[in-house]
């Protein structure tokens, strides 16, 4: 069964930085993109910066993230990560990853790992 598990959430004060990894495991499908999202309390899930698999990688981010967050990843550990620079409290939330396949409805999420920014 396919399996994506995040790590490297934790607790940073404003201003810090923190590297998430999403580690892909038995991917039975052609991936086309993964992604990182986040979830605050009380609001909805957002996308945070998405990756589409191609020669060269096409990389969109959101604008709450841009010059902050770089989405990259590793091939051969089958690893997407989160480098998070220059946190503050409204970071905060839960971050979670997915892939998608090129066919519609493939997909999976991970179970998502806590970011928790002190001012």
């Amino acid at each position: 069964q396919v399996q994506l598990v995040e790590s490297g959430g934790g607790l940073v004060q404003t201003g810090g930085s923190l590297r998430l990894f999403c580690s892909a495991f038995r991917i039975d499908f052609p991936i086309y993109a993964m992604g990182w999202y986040r979830q605050a309390p009380g609001k909805q899930r957002e996308v945070v910066a998405t990756l589409q698999f191609h020669v060269i990688d096409k990389i969109e981010y959101a604008d709450f993230v841009k010059g902050r967050f770089t989405i990259s990843r590793n091939n051969a550990k089958n690893t997407v990560y989160l480098q998070m620079a220059s946190l503050n409290p409204e970071d905060t939330a839960v971050y979670y990853c997915d892939a998608v396949g090129y066919l519609a409805g493939t997909g999976y999420w991970g179970q998502g790992t806590q970011v928790t920014v002190s001012s």
